[in-house]
């Protein structure tokens, strides 16, 4: 979807030791993979001991599983906070949010993983999908579908595919989509995001992409005033 990557909602900050193992945890997977990622090295980051991870998690997979699952539920909440804000959005601040920066970095490392973990996040990202694009159905801004799963299933692996890609993405559009400074390069994702509002205008309603398109390629001079002031 096309909004998948840096988009966070405010959160409230839930940093139990729990909460510590899961971040510390997205934060290995990012830096290491999953192949790299031990208990030993999640223990380190989030400054707990081993046997606490797992006492908390269980097993790894258990913790890949919670991760998973917190991952979805920032992309959802995003999705809605944005139903709800509507083009007054704010989408910098957003994209340059410190809690959720690193969380592409760790989609692109987890989706090359064939596991059935895998395979239960993407299913959750489409069924989550096919609820926030009815969301946006209602207010207008896409059109209605014949086959409303199988669109939500094909936006959500085209995004998911472009990160697993990031590094051609980077090569042939100049977007690091796995930066957390992602939100710092706003002629970047402008770069990026409006010849792909411009692909997906058949999905998308004329007035959306429209106000998409305004409220993207304003990202710079927002971002230079910002600056300057």
């Amino acid at each position: 979807m096309f909004s998948i990557l840096n988009m966070s909602s405010a959160r409230l900050d839930d940093r139990t030791a729990k909460a510590r193992i899961r971040d510390a945890a997205i934060t290995c997977v990012a830096r290491y993979g999953t192949a790299g990622t031990t208990v030993r090295k999640v223990a380190s980051e989030a400054g707990v001991s081993p046997g606490l991870v797992i006492h908390h998690f269980g097993t790894m997979d258990g913790l890949r599983a919670a991760c998973d699952e917190y991952v979805a539920s920032v992309i959802r909440e995003a999705k809605l906070s944005f139903a709800d804000a509507g083009f007054s959005f704010d989408l910098l601040g957003a994209l340059r949010s410190t809690d959720t920066a690193i969380l592409p970095a760790y989609l692109a490392e987890a989706l090359v993983d064939n596991s059935p973990t895998v395979s239960k996040l993407v299913d959750e990202l489409v069924a989550d999908a096919v609820g926030y694009m009815k969301r946006y159905e209602e207010l207008g801004w896409v059109k209605p579908s014949a086959t409303p799963e199988a669109r939500a299933a094909l936006l959500i692996l085209w995004s998911l595919g472009a990160l697993v890609l990031h590094r051609h993405v980077k090569r042939l559009v100049g977007l690091d989509m796995t930066d957390p400074r992602y939100g710092e390069n706003p002629e970047a994702i402008a770069t990026y995001w409006i010849p792909a509002f411009e692909l997906l205008s058949g999905i998308f309603s004329d007035e959306f992409r429209q106000q998409m398109n305004t409220m993207i390629g304003g990202l710079a001079q927002r971002s230079e005033r910002q600056e300057g002031s």
